[in-house]
């Protein structure tokens, strides 16, 4: 099922959630359009530029040589023509239409950018796999394979696939000028392919020496400086637009406006990592992978700063460290973070090879650059990409500018101001609690109808899971389900969801969590909230994670009128469940061993076990965007019980 082009209707809920500034900067973005349509100004003449934000020397033989490896054999694939995309095979790598799409075969249309209807995929094709390609993060790829090797066909490649995009997508024509998000990553694409080929004998002539491409540059950062994502749209898509603004006008200052650029895309930086950004370290879209997203990106526009000696106000390092601080706290036993909101496997920058763990990459670049405390899990696993960043960014504690900062003495397990807790117990046994905000900003776009959802793992592994995202555009159905009341392990009363969905990744009422307690040490580890999604009714979840029993206990009462309820606990896809009556035994295999526990489910409720059903959709995993595969989902259905609640006791054994 595809989806057309937005109704009136969506626009005006999304115009219902702007406030008077926002809408007046997109009446003027609105103006702009329609001028720049038969005005493209030629990019100014540019004499003696020169590329001197370069690696130091010796950067390149601290790569680890297991990652190198990992490196080269992604490289060999691509230069072979093979990639995946979010579940899609491809194999026309060698020679790509950069406007195909492989999922559905359409092609997005040509034309003035902003005409392009890229919402309607019977028009333009799955949008997100036209666009994947040309953030040319595969390039970079390749670029650290030849910085690697030395082996010029890696260079070749690159060389030959950034002039066929350039003379294929001229500025403001086509569908790869239509987002911000995607040329501030394109932009810090080719400033690193940039730096990667600086002893390649043709690097010179193909970026600096080359008008073709100092005219894109340029058009890419006057673009951005016209059209920054604005208001409730001001989430991750503004840190990558100013990441890459910034990069492109620290590392190719070669024209007249760079400096504004620079100066104007550094406070853009400062202002939304800020606002982007809980005070514990937390991503305030409360999405795990845009908390990755956002993360990288920070130190991506924080190693130009440092190559190109730019001063950088103290906040943003400051930020960075929190972040880091946060997602060293919240990791699994296996450096897992939560699965919350949604997931589109975006990333700031790829420089390595598949397999390479990205979370333990983070880390490791936070312990070079900030410093682990004693706290933090450690990392083992080696990358491509920490070498090279940390050649660049100053380490904290050198860095005159960075101010003293009290960081955790140990390691948190509740995040007051984002209502996420974390119990650990034994075993590794790990469970996430989310009492938090419903999102960010008025429209919340990436957020998932979850309210006091859990998510519990032994040992890396899902035991109750939190089913994932899927998909973005194109499947309105299974976008619904994935981000729905039904979609997360938590309690919905008569079929509704907790939050009232505007849209794809619009909200228009949004359900309020408050935490009421939190204890996250001791022998008993304890977590109470509640919720007001379902008015005049109120949502009340208890879990208690016993250390000597290893037992979670979950307690779900409904205070306000009797209604029709559905209590759902959605399975990890290793989990094998066998339900008879209210028990339900679940057993695994987690490195060649044989695991197992025992979910005792409400006895009020009538149980029934759902996979991989389609109309609609239930029992269901989506591992990484694009993709998902048949899980056991349990629900239970009934009627609420104000008097004694719901009590739902998962042992494990052994």
């Amino acid at each position: 099922m595809t989806v057309g082009p937005a109704s009136a209707g969506w626009y005006l809920r999304r115009l219902s959630r702007m406030g008077p500034r926002e809408i007046g900067g997109r009446a003027g973005d609105a103006v702009r359009r329609r001028r720049w349509r038969s005005a493209r100004p030629k990019c100014p003449s540019v004499t003696g530029a020169r590329f001197t934000a370069v690696l130091p020397a010796g950067t390149i033989a601290s790569v680890p040589p297991d990652a190198a490896k990992r490196l080269v054999a992604e490289a060999d694939r691509l230069l072979a023509g093979h990639v995946e995309y979010f579940g899609v095979d491809r194999d026309d790598l060698a020679d790509p239409d950069w406007w195909y799409d492989p999922k559905t075969g359409r092609r997005a249309p040509w034309g003035y950018a902003f005409d392009v209807p890229y919402r309607d995929e019977n028009a333009a094709g799955d949008i997100k796999q036209i666009w994947e390609l040309s953030r040319h993060q595969y390039l970079t790829v390749l670029a650290a394979a030849y910085a690697v090797t030395g082996n010029e066909r890696y260079a070749e490649r690159v060389a030959e696939h950034l002039r066929s995009w350039w003379a294929s997508n001229a500025p403001l024509r086509g569908a790869h000028w239509i987002s911000g998000i995607e040329l501030g990553i394109r932009l810090l694409s080719w400033v690193w392919i940039r730096r990667l080929l600086d002893d390649w004998p043709g690097a010179a002539a193909l970026f600096e020496d080359n008008p073709v491409a100092r005219h894109q540059i340029w058009h890419h950062q006057r673009w951005l400086a016209a059209f920054p994502s604005r208001g409730s749209s001001a989430n991750n898509h503004v840190i990558a637009e100013a990441a890459g603004q910034f990069a492109a006008a620290c590392a190719f200052g070669w024209f007249p406006a760079s400096p504004r650029w620079r100066s104007d895309a550094l406070r853009s930086l400062e202002r939304h990592l800020k606002s982007n950004t809980f005070g514990s370290g937390l991503n305030r879209e409360l999405a795990t992978e845009y908390h990755g997203l956002v993360l990288e990106l920070g130190l991506a526009a924080l190693a130009e700063a440092d190559a190109a000696d730019v001063p950088v106000p103290a906040s943003v390092r400051l930020v960075l460290l929190r972040m880091t601080d946060a997602l060293a706290a919240v990791v699994d036993s296996r450096l897992r973070p939560p699965r919350q909101g949604d997931a589109d496997d975006g990333h700031g920058l790829v420089l390595d090879g598949t397999g390479t763990d990205r979370w333990a990459s983070l880390l490791a670049t936070g312990d070079a650059v900030f410093g682990r405390l004693d706290w933090w899990p450690s990392v083992t696993a080696t990358d491509v990409r920490t070498p090279l960043l940390t050649a660049l960014i100053r380490p904290y504690a050198k860095n005159g500018t960075a101010p003293a900062v009290t960081r955790p003495p140990r390691r948190p397990g509740h995040f007051t101001d984002a209502g996420m807790t974390i119990l650990r117990g034994p075993g590794e046994i790990w469970c996430r609690c989310d009492g938090g905000p419903h999102g960010f900003l008025s429209i919340a776009a990436h957020a998932h109808a979850d309210a006091l959802s859990l998510e519990v793992r032994h040992d890396g592994v899902d035991v109750l899971a939190d089913p994932g995202t899927y998909c973005y555009h194109g499947e309105p159905a299974w976008r619904r389900y994935f981000r729905s009341t039904l979609g997360h392990n938590t309690l919905q009363l008569d079929g509704a969801d907790q939050s009232v969905s505007g849209g794809p990744f619009l909200w228009t009422r949004h359900a309020r969590s408050r935490v009421l307690a939190a204890e996250t040490t001791g022998d008993v580890a304890r977590w109470c909230a509640e919720h007001d999604g379902y008015r005049p009714s109120v949502h009340r979840r208890r879990v208690e994670l016993t250390a000597a029993s290893r037992e979670l206990r979950v307690v779900d009462e409904v205070r306000g009128p009797g209604r029709s309820v559905r209590l759902v606990f959605h399975l990890g896809p290793a989990i094998t469940a066998d339900l008879a009556g209210e028990r339900a035994v679940l057993t695994w295999t987690r490195d060649g061993e044989e695991r197992s526990a025992v979910l005792d489910l409400p006895e009020q409720l009538r149980w029934r076990a759902h996979r991989g059903e389609s109309d609609p959709p239930l029992g269901w995993y989506s591992a990484g965007f694009g993709r998902k595969e048949p899980a056991t989902t349990l629900v239970g259905t009934g009627f609420t019980d104000g008097a004694e609640g719901f009590t739902t006791v998962l042992g494990f054994r052994g």
